[in-house]
């Protein structure tokens, strides 16, 4: 592991138009050199309802990866306009962001997890 370079990781959807915006903005707000991508249809939904635990639990050995491995300091779950795989609201994607969230931080890894909404314009908002 090159210990100079510094690594974040996105839970993400796998639709094509928001993966080059979420490692953009990752990279400028957090000084990161390298963007480690999980991708999921609806990551924020599956995380959030955690229904499907092969799922989940490969989201999990993933992001370990890029934690133990590569030392990846942020997790970041994002959820966006038009998604395919999550055809919900605004409102009802942050609020199922937040949940992804609390349960990213009961898997123990000492990072920083935060989540973020892309717009119909491809800009990133991180969510609080």
């Amino acid at each position: 592991m090159n210990l100079e370079k510094k690594f974040a990781t996105a839970i993400n959807c796998m639709d094509g138009r928001v993966q080059e915006p979420v490692i953009k903005w990752l990279k400028q707000k957090f000084a990161i050199d390298y963007v480690d991508t999980i991708t999921e249809a609806g990551p924020n939904k599956l995380l959030a309802q955690a229904l499907d635990s092969s799922k989940v639990n490969s989201i999990k050995k993933r992001v370990e990866i890029s934690v133990k491995k590569h030392g990846s300091k942020i997790i970041a779950i994002i959820g966006h306009f038009d998604c395919a795989g999550n055809p919900v609201d605004k409102k009802t994607q942050i609020k199922q962001i937040k949940e992804g969230i609390k349960l990213i931080k009961t898997w123990g890894f000492k990072v920083d997890v935060i989540g973020a909404w892309v717009d119909s314009d491809w800009k990133l908002q991180e969510i609080d």
